[in-house]
């Protein structure tokens, strides 16, 4: 599973129309969410750091729910996006995801987990339970 890890509001409109899941390494307007929902139609999960949530208008959270769009609070700790424009999400995370859940887990008990050991956030490792479950 991977993450775009989106730099500047100008690559928003070079993005891929089938990315799934967004890192905006930068503090959105309306305007660029707008952009990168009519960019990615088929876009499920923006992530956003958290200083830069707590500046997103309810307005354009309402149209996220609208859309079906998550949004989630979160990093990609230690990318380099000079290197990879994407954060892979490593393999052995989904496996231990998997493996608690066969054991009978609570979703909750996974999320806190799988969060504090990968440093992902516990909305995201929710977004890859869920997901997983399609696999």
């Amino acid at each position: 599973m991977r993450i775009r890890v989106v730099s500047s509001r100008e690559e928003i409109f070079t993005l891929n129309p089938n990315e799934r899941l967004v890192h905006l390494a930068f503090r959105p307007s309306n305007k660029d969410i707008f952009g990168l929902v009519e960019t990615c139609p088929k876009i499920e999960v923006i992530q956003l750091p958290k200083s830069y949530m707590a500046t997103v208008s309810k307005s354009i959270e309402m149209f996220l729910q609208m859309q079906r769009v998550q949004l989630i609070e979160g990093d990609v700790w230690g990318h380099r996006k000079d290197i990879n424009e994407y954060y892979a999400i490593p393999s052995s995370v989904i496996e231990k995801i998997k493996e608690m859940k066969n054991e009978g887990k609570a979703a909750e008990e996974i999320e806190k987990k799988i969060a504090r050991e990968s440093k992902l956030n516990p909305g995201m490792v929710a977004y890859i339970m869920n997901k997983e479950a399609s696999f």
